[in-house]
């Protein structure tokens, strides 16, 4: 079975977008919390739905950019034949 390796600057990359996610979460956190006009200990009570929600805008982003490799190498080939 052939080792899989992955670069420093692609973990590095993975766990930038990984934290964009989680900040993202948390500031949604954040604007529900004064909106919703609720205690701020929320802030800290509610962190699991907070990484369930960083979790999922990580793979819709997965997701989004999965749907962008594919055209760019779909480009690709059309454009070099």
């Amino acid at each position: 079975m052939k080792d899989i390796t992955i670069s420093g600057k692609t973990l590095k990359k993975e766990l930038f977008i990984i934290l964009g996610c989680f900040v993202a979460a948390v500031l949604v956190n954040v604007y529900a919390i004064i909106h919703y006009d609720r205690p701020a200990v929320e802030l800290l009570s509610q962190i699991g739905y907070t990484v369930f929600v960083a979790v999922v805008i990580y793979f819709l982003l997965w997701i989004v950019r999965l749907v962008a490799l594919c055209i760019k190498l779909i480009t690709k080939k059309l454009l070099s034949d």
